[in-house]
């Protein structure tokens, strides 16, 4: 299990895979302790996910297209694998839609938001870091227009539903994973700032550890590495990068399925694995 502790005075470290103090609950349930806060979600098994979802990350987490497909969009199975549960993210090419909403893509994700606990949000000049791990089929198929797997998004203000950080899967020739980056303002935006191909992402676990300062002058570093081996699949850091909008409050994480249906021809209905979310703050 992965728990994160924030700086202590002695050493300025995000203290990663370091063992819980006592007072942390490792169900995971979000507690204060003298080094700040922290969130760690894993599945716990089949049953009652939007329940554990809502549970662990505060109000209604989840955005899916049950209200027209009425099945669960995201649910927990045994991975052999990681040898344990995991969470199971679904997008069906023709039954699926944005929430009963737009028809020109398909959303199954999970979040923070405003009824998140502050442990979960970052506000202006918080630092924090976001460890996941996730696994694409070895057939999967990414769209041409965009299929975000990961999602940084203001939680308020003016752009919000502009992401600042997406990672984005996309068909090409050859198919690239892509981390892309929307700034305030135009001049200020960073675009594609990295891309790599996509084979060696398919049918592997990929741990993902993402670490954030947010502000108009932010910076940004992501490593996606293989579970079985620790290579490092995709790599990027930049000291200097606009992370805010304006009259925001608050910025956000997401993770799941977020596709554009504009060539479903190229599309299949997916499964994406996802586990061990951990949040942690300075």
């Amino acid at each position: 299990m992965l728990f994160f502790l924030a700086g202590c005075k002695k050493k300025k470290t995000d203290l990663i895979d370091q063992p819980a103090p006592a007072g942390i609950n490792p169900a995971g349930q979000v507690e204060e302790d003298k080094y700040g806060t922290m969130i760690n979600l894993e599945a716990d098994g089949p049953g009652d996910t939007y329940g554990l979802l809502n549970r662990k990350l505060g109000g209604t987490a989840y955005e899916v297209p049950d209200c027209g497909h009425p099945v669960p969009h995201i649910t927990e199975e045994f991975d052999s694998g990681l040898n344990k549960n995991v969470f199971a993210f679904f997008a069906h090419v023709s039954l699926d839609d944005d929430r009963c909403g737009a028809t020109d893509r398909q959303r199954t994700e999970i979040k923070t938001y405003g009824s998140s606990p502050s442990a979960g949000k970052a506000f202006n000049g918080d630092e924090m870091t976001f460890k996941w791990k996730f696994k694409l089929d070895g057939a999967f198929q990414p769209s041409s227009g965009f299929t975000h797997i990961h999602q940084i998004k203001a939680g308020d203000g003016t752009n919000e539903d502009s992401p600042l950080i997406t990672i984005t899967p996309r068909y090409g020739s050859p198919d690239k994973m892509e981390i892309i980056h929307t700034g305030n303002t135009t001049a200020t935006t960073l675009g594609k700032v990295k891309a790599v191909d996509l084979a060696s992402f398919k049918g592997n676990w990929i741990e993902a550890t993402e670490k954030i300062k947010f502000g108009t002058h932010g910076t940004y570093e992501l490593i996606l590495k293989k579970v079985n081996d620790g290579s490092v699949l995709l790599s990027y850091a930049i000291n200097d990068i606009d992370l805010w909008r304006t009259a925001a409050t608050f910025c956000r994480p997401k993770w799941g399925v977020y596709r554009s249906l504009s060539n479903a021809v190229r599309l299949r209905d997916e499964k994406v694995l996802f586990a061990d979310f951990a949040i942690g703050k300075k």
